[in-house]
């Protein structure tokens, strides 16, 4: 496959094909670490693509001047950058997005989970691809219980890296933490081509809550993507969460987290009148999640 624009879109395919046959050759053993790891069911994948491929989307990746961005607003996600509109992700990337909402990969993924039934977001509520800047961060927080459109449950969460050469001075880790954010107790680094798939619950706090420590023109560069089911898992309530965003020991006060955090935790929803509060939503959503 050729790494420029005229590569072949059926070169393109028979190298993922291949490769995504060597992943379906392990699922026994993905699923082995998947449902043993600590704190919370996960899995981490390296030379997740082809070589060739993966550095393909880093070379066409948008600068963190590019228009397709839009600035995520809170202290929680400071510097964070993210699109979710398909019509302005490149191509290549958009390929690959597409190829990991597939039939055959939902097939891979629930074989190397246990986790059946999987559905794919093909609107990429969220995901689609996400950058960070020098500074910035993610605090540690639970996903949203619930597709916001169909209601459908959140399962499984899909993280592809793509930061060739990375340092380990520059930070950045994907932090995992137990149930009660005393410690985190699994940092993985987000290396070219490196992937990490883990179950989402109402336990599954992560982020990176360290600010980035990478020179001006390095940024954290990852496709992201949610997979859903029709049904909860068992034992788990149908209890709808927006995405809630956690202090860890020793951290300082913020009002604007505060206010943030309370209005996503539901309590400004009981303080409001409904219909102003389904407003306030609509409009938020609209302009931070592309829906």
């Amino acid at each position: 496959m050729q790494t420029d624009a005229s590569y072949s879109v059926y070169a393109l395919q028979d190298a993922l094909d291949r490769r995504f046959a060597e992943h379906h050759a392990n699922t026994d053993e993905y699923r082995r670490q998947f449902q043993s790891a600590q704190p919370f069911p996960h899995l981490v994948i390296d030379d997740f693509l082809p070589e060739q491929i993966a550095q393909h989307l880093v070379d066409t990746f948008p600068g963190p001047d590019s228009p397709i961005w839009a600035q995520q607003p809170t202290e929680d996600q400071r510097n964070k950058l993210a699109t979710t509109d398909e019509g302005k992700i490149p191509a290549l990337q958009r390929y690959v997005l597409f190829s990991l909402n597939s039939g055959a990969f939902l097939r891979f993924l629930e074989q190397a989970t246990g986790i059946g039934a999987l559905i794919a977001d093909t609107k990429l509520v969220g995901g689609g691809l996400h950058q960070i800047k020098r500074g910035g961060k993610l605090a540690v927080h639970i996903d949203y219980s619930h597709h916001p459109q169909n209601r459908l449950f959140r399962r499984l969460n899909l993280l592809l890296y793509l930061n060739p050469a990375w340092q380990d001075e520059y930070g950045g880790c994907l932090e995992l933490w137990d149930r009660s954010i005393s410690a985190c107790q699994k940092a993985i680094v987000p290396r070219f081509n490196r992937a990490a798939l883990f179950a989402t619950s109402d336990t599954s706090y992560h982020g990176h809550p360290e600010p980035l420590r990478t020179p001006e023109h390095v940024t954290r560069k990852s496709l992201s993507l949610y997979y859903f089911t029709k049904e909860p898992p068992a034992g788990r309530e149908n209890v709808e969460h927006n995405t809630l965003f956690k202090s860890r020991p020793g951290d300082r006060f913020n009002l604007g987290n505060f206010v943030v955090r309370s209005a996503a935790s539901g309590l400004f929803r009981d303080l409001t009148p409904p219909l102003v509060y389904r407003g306030i939503r609509k409009l938020w959503n609209r302009r931070f999640t592309g829906k």
